[in-house]
């Protein structure tokens, strides 16, 4: 009977196990705009691989060795392993837990050889054991706690909603990540635009200054025009150290960005390559497609989510607990002797705990549960803003660049024809330095402008791409740790491992 009544309350006790306390999780939801401020707007779907529009095979190259091996997508591949291994870590608490012992211990009588505590014990009829009265022991111990009020499953529940977060804060990161190497890659390719750019200048202006010697030593041309034409040709040559030095920065920051040394892709970038130029417009979708595409976004919901199930596992920490713990025994004064049955004891029994007085401990605890709730969902809603902020500049700054661009254009066309007359008035006689170096300068102005102006419509575009969330569109492992570690077994100690 009273077997019976202790498997009924066990019963009853794994029932109860499927209740839960505290909030239920439900998405946030927030009005975005209809369509963006520019009139853009039609859903897409994807933005996976936006930069092999540019057709530019060096910078699909760069941007597959930073996935590979740059210390931001370690870092976050990092963090999913420890994220999920939180969340077994959790779930193995939901299950019982079993613990054995063996153990033999030496008491009794006489003292023996060495100092050594003997006895004679009887066994049984007609035999005795003369030597350690010492009983062998071993012993299983079980203990289950029920999870009564769904602690321990929110807990697990939270634990799950954090390793999803983590697989988002990857994806985030590999975002960026493909965006630091679009711009810089722009960077280089227009340093090496304005440096090409400079010493064609250069060489030309060097060449307006030997035809002004040579007017000058005829009597045509003043020794000011000569000293204003070598002036004019050594400002041009100046900029070329200052670009140089960027174009290196830039190369120094895709080599670390790829997970190498600072100089490691001088060679391979080296040759100039014209600036990458999308061959297709981005597709801008809708601001509602952000909550769906931006994984920072979606990380951000997910958050939301774990604090919400913190919430449930504080409050069940105000609720009773109920286990049910278990042993069973043996001992004998023979090793052999520990099976048998007379040996053997066991016991088996449920626990209750509950808070009694704790001076509004667990209450208060819950209550910042929920404070952590509503910061993790106000920087939901800050994200979704700075999304759409996001969008609507790199739209506005792509559209400003790409007119600023076509008036650039107008004015190298208009410079460079006044430049090839004014030279070939002067060159006959018919017009005065100045009209040429005036010339000469505008053009090379309008020209440096015009190709600054394709690297801000690159980056612009990289902006834009990164803004609408498109990222990298092949899975990423993050099982492999970047330490193996190995002989993790039993092992003397070293002098290393006695911290000498």
């Amino acid at each position: 009977m009273r077997r019976s009544s202790l498997w009924t309350g066990l019963w009853v006790a794994v029932a109860l196990a499927g209740c839960s306390v505290g909030p239920e999780y439900a998405a946030p939801k927030m009005a975005t705009p209809a369509k963006w401020s520019t009139g853009t707007g039609a859903s897409v779907a994807s933005l996976g691989a936006w930069w092999r529009g540019f057709d530019d095979p060096v910078l699909d190259a760069l941007i597959a060795e930073a996935v590979a091996g740059g210390a931001d997508v370690a870092t976050a591949r990092a963090k999913i392993r420890q994220a999920r291994a939180t969340q077994r870590e959790t779930a193995a608490g939901l299950l019982p837990n079993l613990e054995g012992t063996v153990s033999a211990a030496a008491t009794g009588g006489g003292q023996g050889a060495g100092g050594i505590t003997t006895s004679t014990t009887p066994v049984g009829a007609g035999t005795s054991v003369t030597g350690l009265s010492a009983p062998f022991q071993a012993g299983l111990d079980a203990s289950w706690e029920l999870d009564l009020f769904g602690g321990k499953a929110r807990d697990l529940q939270g634990a799950t909603y954090g390793a999803k977060a983590a697989e988002d804060d990857l994806q985030a990161a590999l975002l960026t990540l493909i965006g630091d190497v679009g711009a810089n890659y722009a960077d280089v390719r227009g340093y090496q635009a304005r440096i090409g750019l400079a010493r064609r200048t250069l060489e030309s202006q060097r060449k307006t200054a030997e035809l002004t010697r040579v007017k000058f030593e005829a009597g045509s041309a003043s020794a000011a025009d000569a000293a204003k034409a070598d002036a004019q040709a050594a400002i041009t040559g100046s900029n070329i150290p200052d670009y140089e030095t960027a174009e290196a920065k830039a190369i120094h920051r895709l080599s670390v960005l790829t997970g190498g040394a600072p100089d490691a892709l001088r060679s391979r970038l080296a040759r100039a390559h014209p600036i990458p130029t999308l061959r297709k417009a981005l597709p801008a979708g809708i601001p509602a497609d952000l909550l769906r595409r931006r994984p920072d976004i979606r990380a951000a919901e997910l958050r939301i989510a774990e604090a919400t199930a913190k919430i449930g596992s504080a409050e069940a920490a105000r609720y009773p607990d109920l286990s049910l713990t278990g042993s069973l025994s043996a001992s004998a004064y023979r090793l052999p002797d520990l099976a048998r049955s007379s040996s053997i004891g066991s016991l088996l029994g449920p626990s209750i705990s509950a808070p009694i007085f704790d001076a509004g401990k667990r209450a208060a605890a819950r209550d910042a549960a929920e404070a952590e709730r509503d910061q993790d969902l106000i920087a939901w809603r800050a994200s979704v803003l700075k999304a759409v902020e996001d969008v609507e500049n790199a739209l506005v700054a792509l559209g400003g660049e790409r007119r600023k661009a076509a008036q650039l254009a107008a004015a190298v066309d208009g410079y460079r024809k006044a430049e090839t007359l004014s030279r070939a008035q002067f060159e006959a006689g018919k017009a005065g330095f100045l009209d040429v170096l005036d010339a000469e300068r505008s053009l090379y102005s309008a020209e440096d402008s015009l190709i600054q102006s394709r690297i801000a419509i690159v980056k612009d575009q990289v902006a834009l791409a990164k803004a609408l969330g498109g990222g990298w569109d092949r899975p990423v492992d993050p099982s492999e740790p970047e330490v193996v570690d190995v002989d993790m077994g039993p092992r003397w100690r070293t002098s290393a491992a006695k911290g000498e």
